[in-house]
């Protein structure tokens, strides 16, 4: 981290959240923030889904809900960019203040509730992206929508010529009743209806699945078998959970989906059980608690291809991404693995 950025960052820390957030969206646009441009070397780079990425690093959704920042961000550190959630329609969320650090859990919790500017100005704003950069975009559906799959297959439509991956996120625990569409006969449904979308588009994308960690081990088979019969491209363990175990930090009771560390061992386990469930055959991409490069390799290890970041960025800083990538490139070298794939799955056990 930079001296001018923890300042930054220590500014920030000070101030309510959500506007934090937004004055980091802004200082990131004016090139306040470190551009380091995507770090890579021959053991970094990988093939993930079709994709070929300088890193594994990515990016999680929600960070830049609009894309608003993607030059910049592209130029972070990051292996790729997954910016979003959109919906067809734009809607203002969940009433403020809907974002909450819990600074001794080193954690965030949010119930923003698909905050977003909508599929058309967002897909205006793709349309003029760095085309040396991997994007991909949430795919989310409106809260008062009647066909909620519908909208997924709205977004995907008109976003599709844009992006390098599409993700369906069923797993937001901030819109009512969306995590229904985790149960295997509604997720078979879903996923069809927008694989069968994707195969009508002039430009084909990857489609993601994005899950919760709060499925239980009956729910989780049930996904797998959904992926593998959808042929998804990748599915992203996990989003944010709604579990409190363990917390210390005096916001920890308010509703939403907690991040950060302490999902890092939850998310883990349902990546290693996802991996072992689908043999590997379906890749994926681990997010929950990263805040290093240790534990980086650990969801790699676990079964991840490839993982992503956010709310580890609150506490550390955007020069977060070139640093966990450095230091992956490091335990890869120190353990003789010539490429970041020898190592997915390395570990799986351990987890279950």
């Amino acid at each position: 981290m930079t001296p001018l950025e923890r300042i930054g960052l220590g500014a920030l820390l000070r101030i309510d959240p959500e506007t934090a957030h937004g004055l980091a969206i802004r200082a990131l646009r004016m090139g306040l923030l470190p551009r380091p441009g995507p770090v890579t070397s021959d053991r970094l780079r990988t093939r993930v889904a079709g994709l070929d990425l300088p890193n594994p690093v990515g990016l999680a959704a929600g960070f830049d809900k609009n894309a608003t920042a993607l030059a910049p961000l592209s130029q972070s550190g990051f292996g790729f960019i997954e910016v979003g959630a959109a919906t067809p329609r734009p809607q203002p969320g969940n009433p403020r203040p809907r974002l909450f650090r819990l600074m001794q859990d080193r954690a965030a919790i949010n119930r923003f509730g698909f905050n977003n500017d909508g599929m058309a100005a967002i897909a205006a704003r793709l349309a003029a992206r760095p085309r040396d950069a991997v994007i991909g975009l949430n795919l989310g559906a409106n809260k008062d929508s009647a066909d909620r799959v519908a909208d997924y297959v709205q977004v995907l439509t008109l976003c599709a010529t844009h992006l390098d991956f599409a993700t369906v996120n069923v797993s937001s625990p901030n819109t009512e009743k969306l995590r229904d569409l985790q149960g295997k006969a509604a997720l078979a449904g879903l996923l069809g209806t927008v694989m069968e979308a994707r195969a009508g588009l002039s430009r084909p994308v990857p489609v993601f699945l994005k899950i919760a960690p709060d499925l239980s081990a009956a729910e989780l088979e049930d996904v797998s078998e959904v992926a593998l019969t959808t042929k998804v491209d990748a599915v992203i363990a996990t989003n944010t959970t709604l579990d409190r175990t363990g917390l210390r930090d005096p916001q920890a009771g308010e509703a939403g989906g907690l991040s950060g560390a302490p999902l890092f061992e939850k998310s883990t386990r349902v990546l290693a059980r996802l991996h072992k469930l689908t043999d590997g055959a379906v890749p994926l991409i681990g997010v929950g608690g990263i805040s290093n490069a240790e534990q980086a390799y650990a969801k790699i290890t676990a079964g991840a291809s490839a993982v992503q970041l956010y709310t580890a960025l609150v506490y550390g800083g955007l020069s977060l991404a070139a640093e966990i990538a450095q230091g992956l490139d490091a335990l890869l070298a120190r353990d003789g693995l010539a490429h970041v794939e020898d190592a997915v799955g390395l570990k799986r056990e351990d987890w279950l």
